[in-house]
């Protein structure tokens, strides 16, 4: 975590107890005066971490799926829009067709072309071909009935599937809507969660900052990618452990790492925020290959690699229900948008349990 002290006020005795009165109201649990001394005092600063690490993740999975929800209700909307423009064709034409029809029976029932027919039998030197033109009006009349039932059987079986379509939409959309209150239940968690954080006082935050290195030296040295031990930080595309993306792939880190600095968002796919895969599906849209929109989807729809065979541009998915992405762009590093409250940075590969690495565009 990147804690800056220098914008934080000491906090008093009180203050410390009602931080302390803070954390045991969202978890349950009570802790230690944060300012005991000795492991006391170092196990709460891991509790206070842990506890905002389990919001955060609680929050992911929230957004993720309100996420795809999102996109399963899109999606509908359209296929809805396509269903009902192809039923107003299908209508249209079976109007026009019983117009038709109707026209062609009243010209036969009024003397038109049956009636003629019969004078050309009886006083025609050519009977021959009066019946055969005959036979063709009422095969027509026949193909023309024929087409207006198939019509009306192609309109009966649109309005079932419209009216299908929009059931389900509906269903969609109320799932989308249970998943935007959870969303916005979490966020209020994360509220509180920021609130116990910007209430450290200078020595927990210096604390809390240490803890946050050695993860990181820990995460660093757990890397067993293809460039383990090449080591290194890369900057971009192609300059971590001697790897280099070039075509798409060098595109889409170029895209990513220009994006650092700009915030996390819920549901954002830029261009001045982005959470997790709305990053990388913007990315890789933009190197010409678009991907799914989210985490889980890039998940299953991609083609998946070995750890060991990860190269820059890759997708390495993250926890068991596919709920964080990031880029992978060489040295044992991702580019990735953390979670709400932070910006777009680099942050090592193995920061986080790995469920696996998919790579578009094969």
């Amino acid at each position: 975590m990147d804690v800056s002290t220098s914008g934080r006020r000491l906090r008093s005795g009180a203050t410390t107890a009602a931080l302390v009165c803070a954390i045991a109201l969202i978890s349950g649990p009570s802790y230690a005066d944060p300012g005991e001394p000795g492991p006391q005092n170092d196990k709460s600063i891991e509790d206070i971490r842990a506890e905002l690490d389990g919001l955060y993740r609680e929050a992911e999975v929230a957004t993720e799926a309100y996420n795809a929800a999102q996109v399963k209700a899109t999606e509908q909307e359209k296929r809805l829009k396509t269903l009902r423009e192809e039923l107003a064709r299908t209508q249209g034409r079976v109007d026009d067709l019983q117009d038709l029809a109707g026209a062609a029976a009243r010209t036969q029932y009024r003397g038109g072309h049956l009636a003629a027919t019969g004078i050309q039998l009886l006083l025609g030197d050519h009977p021959d071909q009066a019946l055969d033109e005959a036979s063709q009006a009422r095969q027509a009349m026949r193909n023309l009935v024929n087409v207006s039932e198939a019509q009306k059987t192609a309109r009966t079986k649109l309005s079932g599937q419209t009216e299908a379509a929009e059931k389900e939409l509906q269903k969609l959309r109320s799932s989308r809507a249970e998943k935007a209150e959870a969303k916005q239940k979490i966020e209020k968690r994360i509220t509180q969660a920021e609130r116990i954080e910007d209430g450290l006082e200078e020595e927990q935050a210096r604390r809390l900052a240490a803890l946050e290195r050695q993860r990181t030296e820990e995460a660093e040295a757990r890397w067993t990618g293809s460039d383990s031990g090449g080591g290194g930080t890369s900057t971009g595309a192609g300059s971590g452990g001697g790897q280099k993306a070039s075509g798409a792939a060098g595109r889409a880190v170029d895209f990513a790492m220009a994006q650092r600095g700009k915030p996390y968002v819920w549901g954002a796919v830029g261009p001045s925020s982005y959470d997790c895969s709305g990053l990388t599906s913007a990315a890789w849209a933009a190197a010409g290959r678009p991907i799914p929109r989210t985490s889980q989807a890039q998940w299953q729809g991609l083609t998946r690699v070995g750890l060991a065979s990860a190269q820059p541009g890759d997708l390495i998915i993250y926890y068991n229900d596919a709920t964080h992405v990031g880029m992978y762009i060489g040295g044992g590093q991702i580019v990735h948008a953390p979670r709400p409250g932070r910006n777009i940075t680099t942050a090592p590969a193995a920061s986080m349990p790995i469920l696996g690495v998919v790579r578009p565009g094969v």
